[in-house]
């Protein structure tokens, strides 16, 4: 089961109203739904929240959802935030069997770029997806999909064929081999090569 469990209470008010009395009662509003059931009110205590949510384990991972003796695997999939306290404010629960296959983001993180050449030639990374939606069973999440640069060069582009994922990981587009990133000259490289060939070009002194 999962790593993290979630005490949740069932909230009896619902809309805007119910919302905002759960957080002046210490408490973050959310909704469980999916599983072909009815959407459900619920509320979790906002400390234990923060805990989890900070774990990086909580958001896009499948978490133990318990209320009473009651459990049932769930995703979490959605939280909102105050834009000015950055206060979780509202999450989203979905139901789960933990064999069951799902469409799920998952993050692209990049690795080695210290060990890349082409970055040392002036190259940059300029990024396409910083996420990827994935199909996994719910109980293979993966924590992210990387990307190794180490044996990338100038002009590269990384797609995702590239990464390596376990063979049960796979891409929610499947009718392409999609770009991830790709590895270009900068502009501070591209303007310096210009100079260069213009040096190159010009007559030497006295050749006029």
């Amino acid at each position: 089961m999962a790593e993290i469990i979630l005490n949740v209470d069932v909230r009896d008010n619902t809309g805007t109203g119910g919302a905002r009395a759960a957080r002046r009662s210490g408490a973050v509003p959310g909704i469980l739904y999916g599983g072909g059931k009815a959407p459900v009110a619920i509320s979790v205590n906002e400390k234990d929240f923060r805990k989890n949510l900070y774990t990086g384990k909580l958001l896009g991972h499948l978490v133990t959802l318990k209320y009473g003796e009651e459990t049932q695997p769930v995703i979490a999939k959605d939280v909102q935030f105050d834009p000015v306290s950055d206060r979780p404010l509202h999450f989203d629960l979905m139901r789960v069997d933990e064999d069951q296959t799902i469409r799920i983001e998952v993050p692209v993180h990049f690795i080695n770029e210290d060990q890349c050449a082409a970055f040392r030639q002036g190259g940059s990374l300029e990024i396409v997806r910083h996420s990827v939606e994935i199909r996994v069973r719910a109980d293979h999440i993966p924590e992210d999909l990387i990307v190794d640069l180490a044996n990338h060069k100038l002009g590269d582009t990384i797609r995702w064929s590239d990464l390596k994922t376990p063979a049960d990981v796979q891409p929610a587009i499947g009718d392409r081999d999609f770009v991830i990133a790709s590895i270009k000259a900068s502009s501070a490289a591209k303007a310096a090569d210009a100079m260069e060939a213009e040096d190159a070009e010009a007559p030497a002194e006295g050749e006029a």
